[in-house]
């Protein structure tokens, strides 16, 4: 039985170096792989091109490699609640590309499913089509799109077996499952391992195949980006 675990995550971002480009899921602060995020900070390593639905926020998430000037580049699509990301931006010293959210989880989709390019009707005639090839189809104009892909993808799952099969939960489902397809090397961290076998085969969101290693994460915060309570 193939076994793909690693002891912890210094083990699993072995080979990490400057100027990669890092894909790193979760849809806001939910599902956002935690324990990738914070050894990416501890390595320090530098110019990276991060491809994120979101850019986190100040001092949680991909926040903290904006703040520690580690991200050369965002590649995001929702990034309003970072005041960092917002002043890095505005100064000239980060690079940003953003993308309708919709293209976004299909370029990365096109990239692990080994499709280079398609069109989409999503931002034609606004700035994100300028520069890019356009063709009409049954009357309506498309924007060729290209496909992503990532030196390390980072995913986090609720539960993963030791074969590296995964199983999402809730929201963690948006980007996590795409982006485990499109990385050369597939970084899976989970909140419980459990043995190969015991996961129900209907219910993976992502086959092992695509996973290359995969560890147990500790002291996950799960933060919650806008708290909204009833008044009472």
């Amino acid at each position: 039985m193939i076994n793909k675990v690693v002891a912890d995550a210094p083990t699993a971002l072995h080979g990490l170096c400057d100027g990669m480009t890092l894909m790193l899921g979760g849809f806001g602060l939910c599902g956002i792989p935690e324990n990738a995020i914070q050894e990416i900070l501890r390595l320090k390593v530098k110019n990276l091109t991060c491809i994120s639905n979101n850019a986190g926020v100040d001092d949680f998430g991909i926040g903290r490699l904006l703040q520690a000037r580690q991200v050369r580049k965002m590649i995001s699509s929702y990034v309003g609640e970072n005041a960092e990301f917002e002043r890095q931006l505005l100064s000239g010293e980060l690079e940003v590309e953003l993308i309708p959210q919709g293209t976004l989880a299909e370029r990365v989709r096109a990239g692990g499913a080994g499709i280079p390019a398609f069109y989409t009707p999503a931002g034609y005639g606004t700035e994100v089509g300028e520069g890019k090839e356009s063709r009409e189809f049954n009357g309506k104009m498309y924007l060729l799109e290209t496909a992503l892909h990532a030196d390390f993808a980072f995913v986090k799952a609720w539960k993963g077996d030791t074969a590296g099969n995964l199983v999402y939960k809730g929201t963690a489902r948006n980007f996590n499952p795409m982006m485990a397809t499109a990385g050369k090397i597939t970084v899976a961290e989970v909140e419980e391992l459990v043995p190969a076998g015991e996961l129900d085969p209907n219910h993976i969101h992502t086959p092992g195949i695509f996973v290359q290693r995969i560890f147990q994460g500790q002291h996950y915060e799960k933060r919650i980006e806008q708290r909204t309570v009833r008044q009472g």
